[in-house]
């Protein structure tokens, strides 16, 4: 099942290109933002990993250590191909030597001490470098400073990527069996419920973009404050508050679907309020720091640094028809 090709805000790509034609093309650095304990019942390990799956990595690890898988923790999936840097957390209750950990693709760089398991949306950002490919990229190295240059200033629609909805938009299928009742192993529902308002989310994005109005405040929606969970009701919008919003310290906010939503398929939204799945806001706007581009031949390396929940491709999609080699 193919997904749309929903609004980009900048206009149609410059060119198309690769991506992750190796590893090394594609790296991710997760920040977690916050300062180790020093001490306490989990050991933080800092890894980078290349060409492995996060949950594959994760189950290593428990074997390894001798504890359960559902013990390990980790922020956040990273991309499998992919050179990528995150912190995994493993209790100590067994000891282990990680000097002896030996897994392909795998380097261990650094072990701290902290008193509380790593959970899942716990860091604060990534750090991407990503190195777009193709034959037109060194006819567009103005067009492309230019792009660069307008989405580091105003930022791009915070659309979910096309994984969220997995391989040719299979998740959607699963969604719709489950809507109409189908039972799922609890992993599948949480897939399900995940790809509807993903789904949902972006449609109505995409007819913000359309109208102009995806990075602009609306009276009567709702706005968040950027890097936060924090959201406030919009009862008017006043000089002040279009201040900050130019400034991106505040986002227009969208709904992400649950129980009581009146926006979607009737049937996804009958089976969110049965499963009483609770609604909540996405910013419609990303932002993206440090963006910057070094082009030289047919290459452009793009490097930003986007916060947790964000999606690179929400970036990408605005430069360049991106395709994986």
């Amino acid at each position: 099942m193919s997904l749309p090709d929903w609004a980009r805000a900048y206009g149609a790509p410059l060119f198309a290109a690769r991506i992750r034609t190796s590893p090394e093309d594609f790296e991710v650095i997760e920040e977690l933002g916050f300062e180790f304990t020093g001490d306490g019942e989990h050991d933080y390990l800092w890894i980078e990993k290349t060409g492995t799956n996060t949950e594959w990595l994760a189950r290593q690890l428990a074997r390894f250590a001798d504890v359960p898988a559902r013990d390990i923790g980790y922020a956040g999936l990273k991309d499998r191909h992919a050179v990528t840097r995150q912190w995994f957390s493993v209790p100590r209750w067994n000891s282990p030597d990680w000097a002896a950990l030996d897994t392909d693709g795998v380097e261990l760089l650094d072990v701290r001490r902290h008193s509380k398991k790593l959970r899942r949306g716990a860091h604060k950002s990534n750090a991407f470098r990503i190195v777009l490919r193709g034959s037109d990229v060194a006819n567009y190295t103005e067009k492309l400073e230019e792009r660069v240059r307008v989405i580091r200033d105003k930022g791009v629609p915070n659309y979910f990527g096309e994984q969220r909805f997995g391989r040719d938009g299979a998740n959607l299928g699963l969604a719709d069996a489950w809507a109409q009742g189908k039972r799922l192993p609890r992993h599948k529902r949480s897939i399900a419920i995940s790809t509807i308002r993903s789904f949902v989310f972006n449609e109505s994005l995409d007819s913000r973009v359309l109208d102009g109005t995806w990075n602009t405040l609306v009276p009567g929606h709702k706005a968040n404050l950027d890097g936060t969970a924090s959201v406030f009701d919009v009862d008017e919008v006043d000089e002040e508050l279009l201040q900050r919003c130019a400034a991106m310290d505040i986002h227009p906010a969208g709904e992400l679907v649950g129980d009581g939503s009146e926006t979607g398929p009737e049937e996804w939204l009958s089976a969110l309020g049965r499963a009483r799945v609770d609604r909540g806001t996405r910013s419609l706007r990303l932002r993206v720091d440090g963006l910057s581009v070094q082009a030289s031949g047919d290459a452009a390396v793009l490097s930003f640094t986007l916060g947790r929940g964000a999606f690179a491709t929400s970036v990408l999609r605005e430069i360049a028809q991106a395709t994986t080699a």
